[in-house]
């Protein structure tokens, strides 16, 4: 395992060309892997390098396409694999778990090879028959990712895993530190008439979720409640929702959108992600999070490869690079996210390895999304908030 080896030596691996036949999900031009060794170094994007020329001795060529969330395919890791494999990354982003779904089933997934669904929107696609069986046995790194999130159910249907574990994190609180000076311990500070006009929400049914959360509809012993609220509890959040409505400045869809607003001085606190945090601390904005004491949702993200891929060659390549401890670094390093291979902390600061954890460590502290058979209704709700309904 690459968590007990820490920086002494790890494997890694490279795909071996064999001929198969049988369901193109589990052959191709790659149908086995073996593990090498190489020296690691404290220097991720250096042993990304190493790593690589031996996984891609040759060219593999063509074009991988995927539908992700924003900075999943950043060019610190991605542009590595691209030249070192021959293979041309082309990277939609996508705005909510429902647009994801929506476009796969309108024909995106005999377009799309590569997808990173969240904990609702995998369960979902994989029950649509959306979403292709993985062939471990090309991925043998896949066992070096965190114990708790390869655990999940939410990426699996049977014996079959459909997803490689990439990321996760919390929904935290994002404010100004510059100009709210305490962090609030709860959500309830939206509400606050002193920020009239100057909070941001994410335009998305999540924002449903943590105001339901703030009114105690949160059920730790049944997670799954938070999803499948009656109408009466909806109406309940709705209205609460409408009362929020003047302090709302826009409800952004893209991280960019949220980002902008803090910098630009028209909002000061909001619901995000991580990201945004990491992205305005790189900018030298005053940035701070905090999860309130009423919680949080928080999503957990995998690799999954559409029931159409056409390069598998590449795209188990890819999967294979992605559960590295070093790609995994350099993703942090876009996301400050929590990320799936513990070997990761040995690239970082000390600071940053404490941010790291394990899936399992947050306990009833966060409620990771689900699908909810009454999401249209969730949405119907949503809709009317924003039309001021």
């Amino acid at each position: 395992m690459i968590s007990a080896r820490g920086l002494s030596g790890w494997a890694l691996v490279l795909a071996v060309a064999a001929c198969g036949g049988g369901d193109k999900h589990q052959a191709g031009g790659v149908s086995a892997a073996k593990k090498i060794e190489i020296t690691p170094t404290k220097d991720a994007r250096a042993d990304a390098r190493t790593y690589l020329a031996q996984l891609c001795p040759k060219p593999i060529g063509g074009e991988l396409n995927f539908m992700v969330w924003e900075g999943y395919t950043d060019t610190l890791f991605t542009k590595p694999f691209e030249d070192a494999c021959g293979v041309k990354v082309n990277a939609t982003y996508m705005g909510s778990s429902d647009d994801l779904v929506a476009k796969l089933r309108a024909g995106g997934a005999e377009t799309i090879d590569l997808i990173s669904p969240s904990s609702d929107a995998a369960t979902a696609i994989i029950e649509a028959g959306l979403a292709a069986p993985l062939d471990l046995g090309r991925i043998p790194s896949y066992n070096d990712l965190s114990e708790g999130f390869r655990n999940l159910k939410v990426a699996r249907k049977g014996d079959a895993v459909y997803g490689e574990p990439w990321a996760f994190g919390p929904n935290p609180l994002i404010y100004d530190s510059s100009k709210v000076r305490t962090a609030p311990d709860s959500w309830g500070a939206l509400w606050d008439k002193k920020y009239r006009s100057k909070l941001s929400l994410q335009d998305d049914i999540a924002t449903l979720y943590m105001v339901a959360q703030y009114l105690g509809m949160d059920d730790s012993k049944d997670p799954s409640h938070l999803y499948n609220l009656s109408d009466a509890d909806l109406a309940k959040v709705k209205a609460k929702m409408l009362e929020l409505r003047p302090n709302v400045r826009k409800y952004w869809v893209t991280a960019g959108d949220m980002t902008q607003l803090f910098q630009s001085g028209e909002v000061v606190m909001g619901e995000g992600w991580p990201l945004m945090t990491n992205q305005l601390r790189q900018a030298k904005f005053p940035a701070a999070e905090t999860i309130p004491k009423e919680g949080t949702t928080a999503w957990a993200d995998h690799w999954v490869l559409t029931k159409g891929a056409k390069n598998l060659d590449a795209a188990y390549a890819w999967l294979e690079y992605s559960a590295q401890p070093f790609t995994q670094k350099l993703l942090y390093d876009v996301t400050a996210y929590i990320v799936a291979n513990p070997a990761a902390k040995n690239y970082m600061t000390p600071e940053q390895a404490a941010s790291q954890r394990d899936i399992s460590d947050y306990g009833s502290k966060v409620n990771f999304w689900q699908w909810s058979p009454r999401r249209e209704k969730y949405q119907e709700i949503w809709n009317e908030v924003k039309a001021g309904k």
